[in-house]
């Protein structure tokens, strides 16, 4: 195993071990969940705005380290974001996971998980957490 990769699993597990933003938010704005019936992974995804500015971010739910460690790093980075800018970050992962392109430098510790699209069964697990949070936005503009 290269440097690189052995690098990257262990961003992986220590996101999957001691998950960020692991719990629900009083009072979110929105609150969403998912679920991969393939792999059993759940997740229930908690964001608070401020207008159109994810102020909190945060997530509950279990499932393997992949889906686990996707959504810590994915409420870390949205953290500020606009509705707009967080929609664009999503777009760049999963062209990542699930095209096989490069990852973008916006990814930040989330281009770990870029080994996932070339284990097409986990996909899914990567991509939960993002699926979700696409689900609150459309909530959010259609409420």
């Amino acid at each position: 195993m290269s440097l690189l990769e052995e690098l990257y699993r262990e961003t992986i597990m220590q996101h999957a071990q001691k998950p960020h933003n692991f719990g629900p938010l009083e009072n979110p704005t929105v609150r969403v969940g998912g679920n991969n019936p393939s792999c059993g992974d759940q997740i229930e995804l908690f964001l608070k705005l401020d207008g159109n500015v994810i102020t909190e971010a945060g997530f509950t739910g279990h499932g393997c380290a992949i889906s686990q460690s996707s959504a810590s790093m994915m409420t870390d980075l949205i953290r500020g974001k606009t509705l707009d800018e967080a929609l664009e970050l999503e777009r760049k992962f999963k062209a990542m996971v699930v095209e096989g392109q490069p990852p973008a430098p916006e990814l930040g510790d989330l281009s770990a998980l870029q080994g996932v699209a070339k284990l097409h069964a986990r996909v899914k697990c990567a991509t939960l957490a993002w699926n979700a949070l696409e689900q609150a936005i459309e909530e959010v503009r259609s409420a």
